[in-house]
C-alpha cells in the first residue's frame, strides 16, 4: 500500500513540475520572437504554429505532450540563430 500512494504521489509531483515548465518555455520563446525572429519565414512559421500547438496541449492538459512540442521550437530557434 505504501509503494502505491509513493507511486500515485510521484506521479502528481512530476505532473505539476511539467505544468509549470510549459509557461516558461512559451515566455522564452516569446522573448526570442521578439528579441531575434528567424529570418527564414518557413522557419519562423513553423516555430509559431508549434508554439500555438504547445499552448492548445497545455491548456487540455497534456504537458509532456506540450514540453515536446515546446522543445521543437525552441530548437528550431537556436538552430536559425
Amino acid at each position: 500500500m505504501r509503494r502505491l500512494a509513493a507511486l500515485f504521489t510521484a506521479a502528481l509531483f512530476s505532473t505539476s513540475l511539467w505544468a509549470m515548465h510549459c509557461p516558461a518555455d512559451m515566455a522564452k520563446i516569446d522573448e526570442l520572437l521578439q528579441s531575434n525572429p528567424p529570418s527564414d519565414a518557413t522557419v519562423l512559421a513553423q516555430v509559431q504554429q508549434l508554439r500555438a500547438e504547445g499552448e492548445t496541449l497545455h491548456k487540455a492538459g497534456n504537458h509532456a505532450q506540450s514540453v515536446q512540442v515546446l522543445g521543437e521550437a525552441l530548437e528550431l530557434l537556436e538552430a536559425s540563430e
